[in-house]
């Protein structure tokens, strides 16, 4: 597909737009637009906004965050086809098209088209870069991150206009450049689920049963663990490792000012990174978390945290000592047992699997008891065929690792084409209209709105950011 500018253009006399096709006109917003505002309609559906997607049909079952709802009396009716932006968020893109009739908050400004708009075409428009931009100089308040775009000020806003014909046909093909761009993303992340997995089962595969195929095996006495290597010792974990052990031994001063490590549970990755940016002093830490020092192993004990595998081993820990949530477990390896290898073995599907079944507590809050722990099974090699099988795992999960960098940043990339590509078609400084477009069916319409896996951050019903992840 060969992309062209159009063949003569004119000056907006705007900066932020620049040149723009000749025969495309410029209009405020106001000419484009009507405000709707209607109340009243409390059997609708309530909607949202995504920062990534637009105005979507909130699901009001599976809310990660349960809200209380105003009086539904008192929210704005968006009819279907209009546009819908949070006043104090559309320079963040918190702005689209209603797919059906339904309810925003008050926090919103509802805007219904006059007959030569096409509000998808406008909808694109408005989350490009430099749009945003221009909606933050037209948005007033007293401090700056709260700013509100009114309708006053948003209908003063100029806006490039193709003709009706030529706005529908730049949309249907930006809806058939994001559809083959979905795809192109979902299925890379097919992949690196895959790679994920192979991952994983190069882990287990090493670290329960070992890197020799030929060896003789034994029975481990245990029957969900299976056979392990004959010279393997069948043992538990709480005969090569320590529990939590106590902060006596640093003699530290409780009272001292000095700063340590702190590891917060979202410092700490399912990977087994850590962030030792976050530092407190002893007084503030000394009492109420968990110590550690630097070569220990820590497991998390609260789901979903465990069954996501988060733990570390705290090798590269910046201090000799630290101290983090009181939602970790703490093991201390012993002679016996590399740190490194008693990490990988805490992160297997065996161990995470088993855990869940002895999860205990509330739905959503359950902790896996530090019995389980103690008491999990294991096939333990010889230290020296630890350090072999590690050696293994990194050169085999290396390789692995570098396909799944890849494979995120060709959908990195592919999400700057696909951004650069809307903000230039949309202003004019390329010419679809030759193209022929696909048609697209309806549910590739609706996958588009799926590319929210890293951080599709929701707006809510006061127009506040919803707590995700």
């Amino acid at each position: 597909m060969k992309l062209a500018p159009y063949p003569e253009y004119k000056d907006s006399g705007q900066p932020f737009l620049g040149d723009i096709p000749v025969h495309w006109n410029l209009f405020r917003n106001g000419r484009l637009f009507s405000q709707r505002n209607e109340t009243g309609f409390g059997e609708l559906p309530i909607l949202e906004v995504s920062l990534k997607t637009g105005v979507r049909v909130r699901d009001m079952e599976n809310l990660k965050r349960k809200q209380v709802m105003a009086d539904r009396e008192k929210y704005k009716r968006a009819a279907q086809g209009d546009i819908a932006y949070n006043m104090m968020r559309m320079w963040q893109g918190a702005v689209g098209v209603a797919p059906v009739d339904g309810l925003v908050s008050p926090a919103y400004v509802v805007v219904r088209p006059f007959p030569e708009v096409d509000c998808r075409y406008f909808s694109y428009l408005f989350r490009t870069a430099s749009y945003m931009n221009e909606v933050d100089a037209y948005s007033r308040g007293i401090v700056k991150d709260r700013n509100r775009l009114y309708w006053q000020d948003f209908k003063r806003m100029p806006s490039p206009v193709p003709s009706i014909e030529e706005q529908r046909h730049i949309t249907s093909f930006l809806d058939a450049v994001g559809s083959k761009a979905q795809r192109f993303i979902r299925n890379k992340r097919r992949l690196i689920g895959l790679l994920k997995e192979q991952k994983q089962n190069v882990i287990n595969q090493a670290v329960t049963r070992g890197l020799d195929p030929k060896i003789k095996f034994k029975p481990s006495g245990v029957e969900w663990i299976g056979d392990i290597p004959e010279h393997w010792d069948a043992t538990k974990l709480k005969r090569v490792v320590s529990f939590n052990p106590s902060k006596s031994e640093t003699r530290a001063n409780p009272a001292d000012e000095e700063k340590v490590v702190f590891l917060p549970m979202e410092n700490i990755s399912v990977n087994g990174d850590i962030d030792c940016s976050e530092k407190r002093t002893l007084s503030e830490v000394w009492n109420g978390f968990n110590y550690f020092r630097r070569g220990d192993v820590v497991v998390a004990k609260i789901t979903p945290c465990f069954e996501n595998g988060k733990g570390a081993y705290l090798k590269g820990l910046e201090s000799d000592f630290g101290f983090g949530t009181t939602e970790l477990i703490v093991l201390r390896p012993s002679k016996a047992i590399d740190g490194a290898f008693l990490r990988f073995l805490t992160s297997t599907k065996q161990f995470l699997l088993l855990g869940e079944q002895y999860m205990t507590g509330a739905a959503g809050q359950q902790r896996i008891p530090s019995d389980f722990v103690k008491n999990y099974p294991i096939g333990l090699p010889p230290i020296d065929e630890q350090l072999e099988i590690l050696e293994h795992i990194q050169e085999k999960s290396a390789e692995i690792d570098q396909a799944i960098s890849r494979a995120q940043r060709e959908i990195e990339l592919m999400r700057e084409y696909r951004t650069r590509l809307i903000s230039d078609v949309v202003t004019g400084h390329v010419d679809v209209r030759g193209i022929e477009v696909p048609e697209i069916a309806e549910d590739e319409l609706l996958a588009l709105e799926e590319d929210t896996a890293d951080a599709d951050d929701e707006i809510d019903d006061e127009g506040d950011m919803d707590e995700t992840d």
